[in-house]
């Protein structure tokens, strides 16, 4: 299924290129979501202190805190709008690679009952678990690693955690504890469900066949 699209010099451009493009216009929506974040806190102290002491702040000051964010935000949304469309390409594209390399091997397929309904049907699967899943992961962990900073400065506010006590920037390693926890327990739980898919698919088979006959 890799090497179908990966190591297939027609699809390079999709495949390397593409790649690279997915993995920096993630990185920079990460980017984004971190200047929000800096965001939120500057114009919270803004409100904060205007409430605090009235008068202390212009109208010129709340509407530049409002225009930095419509900024962002619009470049937020572009940005978005086509990564998410360049990924469907992405997707696409590698699902045609698949197709191509299990029906080049035709010959030897069409003599087993309902193969290419099984060959659409899988390159199908495999491309809607990459999109949702694969790509999903991968922001996830630009995600985590952006926000380890901004926890690790965070942190020097927290001095202590329940039960444990004091921890050296605690909310770094509960972050990172609880995302690789959360990932092995997914993956304890997850770990039979692609047998019983396929267990699933041959009980269906059979009775279609059954029913043929």
């Amino acid at each position: 299924m890799f090497k179908s699209f990966f190591l297939a010099r027609r699809w390079w451009a999709w495949s390397i290129a593409g790649s690279a493009f997915i993995l920096l216009a993630t990185w920079y929506r990460v980017e984004l979501d971190v200047q929000i974040n800096d965001w939120f806190g500057a114009f919270y102290d803004l409100i904060q202190k205007s409430l605090g002491q009235p008068g202390s702040i212009t109208a010129g000051q709340y509407w530049s805190e409002l225009s930095t964010f419509i900024r962002i935000a619009m470049v937020y949304v572009t940005t978005a709008v086509v990564v998410d469309f360049f990924c469907k390409h992405y997707i696409f594209r590698w699902r045609q690679a698949m197709n191509e390399h299990y029906m080049a091997a035709w010959p030897r397929l069409r003599h087993v009952e309902g193969a290419a309904q099984r060959v659409q049907e899988d390159t199908m699967r495999f491309a809607s678990t990459m999109e949702s899943l694969g790509l999903t992961f991968m922001r996830s962990l630009m995600t985590l690693a952006a926000f380890v900073p901004v926890l690790w400065m965070l942190s020097d506010k927290v001095t202590a955690l329940p039960v444990l006590g004091a921890v050296p920037h605690s909310l770094v390693w509960v972050a990172l504890l609880w995302s690789l926890g959360g990932t092995l327990l997914l993956a304890v739980v997850g770990v039979r469900l692609p047998g019983l898919e396929f267990h699933n698919q041959r009980v269906e088979a059979a009775y279609r066949k059954e029913m043929v006959l």
